[in-house]
């Protein structure tokens, strides 16, 4: 078995403590005791009079690793919970006799921060990353950290370090006094051991963290910042606990005894390792990490630097602007020199609004335009890396321009259809490249857009497949696979939450009430505000193709086009559903109500204004839910995590819920089902639950377990256990670890 630390004792008489457990050092109650026993080893040697900890292949570590969160834990001691806060790290590294220095580079998060901030003095590279991270899994530091990290930085960066979870680099880190040095990777044990020499010769500070307090400030003032935090948390995060136990633990170290809070903090710690929250943060964070593993598909991307976009209109060129942005050289081809000059109009003007809001510098405005080429024919496609195609729904000229582009792009090039309407098989049907054909949504009904959407058919490569995914990580989206459904995938579930809010609101509701009560239960914007910033024509667009195809599973809505009508198009006309000031600040406006009582239908009932805020987001989730389950039944998504992903990323669904599927399948089996059906007899045949949640309500198999199933045994298809257990270390790799 491989060792879980290294020991090596220099003529210079400081001993390195290496963490060993590649490929991130993550550690475990093994790995954690194995450094507790080689730093007591060397700390009874007389030839040792200094130690150094640091991690092997140039990474400190990773922190704890994920799977110690969210399971159920067995009752233990007092003394057993203590054990690493107080036993190891502070009554054995931080009250050591000779003193430890850290020596840090790669990342050190989580727990591996904490045992940094323990040690005497702190060394790093300028481009390691440290930072406390355990919020985002919904638990607290639990090795000292809401103690140490303030005395050492100050509470307000503390806190935003911790309530964030953000990670800084070594460089902001000497900034703030948490690095007492910045060295090179190849000069970094050389400056710690120097540094661990001064300290015993006296010539630089022995520190002990737990017990500074020049950085905390009066009492008074220190209460002041808690309390803000606390303010601030319970509006942002109405709905969760683990923030203000955080604060509290803060508040308990400054007021009390540093000591005594450790005891506190680790107490609280074990018991939010078993709170549903967690379970929730963790369950999205696997996720999240799972969205880009095919089965069989073991490939590396090659690079895509150049990229064409087929056919102009609004989203093409929100499209062509991301981008623009993201540094792509970019061809624009129209049909006509009239609309292309409209569509690189639009462009300019996207851009603009993206420098505007302050999302690009104007160097950066100023590069992109001239990264932008537009064309009118294919002379400039034979070095090009990916065609995007957004022609207009007619089937004919989408396979015109699919035989063109086998004509005049290279071998390798990857076609992409933005269509909703036709299957990619049906529109590379003349072609003899269909394994290089795929269809990519760039998911306009985001507002942010960190979601792309790739639909795969049964005849595209496992490299086309590898190509694209490594496309989306480099644009900086999560990809969601989807099979070639003809649009009813993300879509069609955001579509369905979105109509959900349209019909409520028509049948009496409020329009604020209803963004009141979902962002009440966490979503990032309520509904309304979400259609303005993504622009009632977009909406539109979607949603028609949608109807069109669906019409018994979607809504048409009333309002949109009264809106529209009195040129209400969201935030682009600075009016939608809201009002905007010139700082683009939504507002309450009192004439939405004239146009909402025109859209408002004639028998709507007057206790659905009386619904709780409860019932509102019951209302309008369940249907959503509802879709997710056709979705999910019909095949279109690989497992119903991928859901989960993208109502968070797509609807902004709080993932301290775990996601939409996650959360909905946690009430009693005949609770979604009742309610829909009693919609459904009240207010029409978009509430009917599908067969699956019918079977659910029966007692049948939920649908998570059959998916469930299926997702384990494509992981035994993909991988041996060895390989299995790396997947959670690589996703800890690319989401951060704690």
């Amino acid at each position: 078995m491989l060792a879980k630390t290294a020991v090596d004792v220099g003529s210079d008489g400081v001993a390195v403590v290496s963490i060993n457990n590649p490929p991130l050092n993550l550690l475990s109650l093994d790995v954690m005791i194995s450094i507790k026993e080689s730093i007591e080893g060397v700390l009874s040697r007389d030839d040792v009079k200094a130690i150094v900890i640091t991690g092997t292949n140039r990474k400190f570590s990773g922190g704890f690793d994920v799977t110690v969160f969210g399971g159920k834990q067995e009752k233990k001691t007092k003394e057993e919970l203590g054990f690493l806060s107080i036993n190891f790290i502070t009554d054995t590294l931080e009250a050591a006799k000779k003193p430890i220095i850290a020596a840090i580079d790669g990342p050190a998060l989580g727990g591996a921060m904490e045992i940094v901030l323990a040690c005497h003095a702190r060394i790093s590279t300028s481009s390691a990353i440290l930072g406390l991270t355990e919020l985002q899994y919904g638990v607290v530091p639990g090795l000292g950290g809401t103690q140490r990290l303030p005395r050492l930085v100050g509470l307000p960066k503390a806190l935003e370090m911790m309530l964030m979870s953000k990670r800084v680099d070594g460089k902001e880190g000497q900034f703030l006094s948490l690095v007492d040095a910045i060295a090179p990777a190849d000069k970094l044990l050389e400056v710690a051991r120097r540094w661990a020499l001064d300290i015993v010769e006296h010539t630089k500070p022995w520190v002990i963290s737990l017990y500074k307090t020049d950085k905390l400030g009066t009492l008074e003032e220190a209460r002041a910042i808690l309390n803000s935090a606390r303010m601030e948390v319970r509006r942002r995060n109405p709905n969760v606990e683990h923030p203000l136990v955080c604060i509290d633990l803060i508040e308990r170290g400054i007021v009390s005894d540093p000591r005594d809070a450790l005891w506190t903090e680790t107490i609280a710690f074990h018991e939010l390792r078993q709170s549903s929250t967690c379970k929730s943060l963790v369950h999205f964070f696997f996720a999240r990490g799972q969205t880009t593993k095919i089965s069989k598909m073991n490939l590396l991307p090659r690079n895509i630097d150049k990229v064409a976009v087929i056919g102009g209109g609004l989203m093409s060129s929100e499209i062509v602007a991301l981008l623009l942005l993201k540094n792509y050289q970019v061809i624009l081809k129209e049909q006509n020199r009239e609309h292309l000059l409209e569509d690189l109009n639009k462009i300019r003007k996207n851009l603009y609004t993206h420098f505007k809001y302050g999302k690009t510098t104007q160097q950066g405005l100023e590069k992109a335009l001239t990264l932008l080429k537009g064309v009118l024919d294919y002379d400039s496609f034979e070095d090009v890396d990916l065609v995007i195609e957004a022609e207009c729904e007619t089937l004919s000229i989408k396979q015109d321009t699919f035989t063109d582009l086998e004509k005049h792009c290279p071998p390798n090039c990857i076609f992409a259809s933005s269509s909703s309407t036709f299957s990619l098989g049906l529109i590379g049907e003349r072609t003899k490249c269909q394994d290089r054909i795929v269809g990519i949504d760039f998911f306009c009904l985001s507002p942010a857009m960190p979601l792309m959407e790739i639909v795969r058919t049964e005849r595209v490569s496992s490299q086309a497949m590898a190509d694209v995914l490594g496309f989306a990580r480099k644009f900086r989206t999560t990809p969601i696979v989807v099979s070639d459904c003809n649009g009813q995938g993300v879509n069609s579930m955001v579509v369905t939450y979105l109509h959900a809010s349209m019909l409520l609101a028509e049948l009496g509701v409020d329009v604020y009430l209803i963004d009141q009560a979902l962002k009440s239960f966490g979503m990032d914007l309520g509904p309304f505000r979400m259609i303005d910033m993504v622009g009632l024509k977009v909406f539109t667009e979607i949603s028609r193709i949608l109807v069109d195809r669906l019409p018994d599973r979607f809504y048409k809505p009333k309002l949109i086009p009264i809106l529209q009508n009195a040129n209400r198009e969201g935030e682009t006309t600075c009016k939608g559903f809201y009002k905007y000031d010139e700082c683009g600040k939504a507002i309450l406006d009192p004439e939405l109500r004239k146009y909402t009582i025109k859209a408002t239908s004639a028998n709507s009932e007057e206790q659905l204004t009386k619904l709780s805020d409860t019932e509102i987001a019951e209302m309008i989730l369940f249907p959503a839910y509802n879709e997710a389950c056709r979705v999910i039944s019909e095949g279109v998504v690989m497992r119903p995590s991928d859901l989960d992903v993208a109502s968070a990323l797509a609807m902004g669904f709080p993932t301290y819920r775990g996601g939409i599927h996650y959360w909905a399948n946690k009430f009693e089996s005949g609770y979604v089902y009742s309610k829909l059906k009693n919609w459904s007899g009240a207010y029409g045949g978009f509430f009917e639950p599908c067969e699956y949640i019918t079977e659910r309500s029966r007692g049948s198999t939920p649908v998570v377990s059959i998916h469930t199933f299926k997702l384990i045994v494509i992981c035994m298809e993909q991988y041996t256990i060895g390989t299995f257990l790396q997947l959670s270390l690589s996703t800890l790799a690319l989401f951060g670890s704690v």
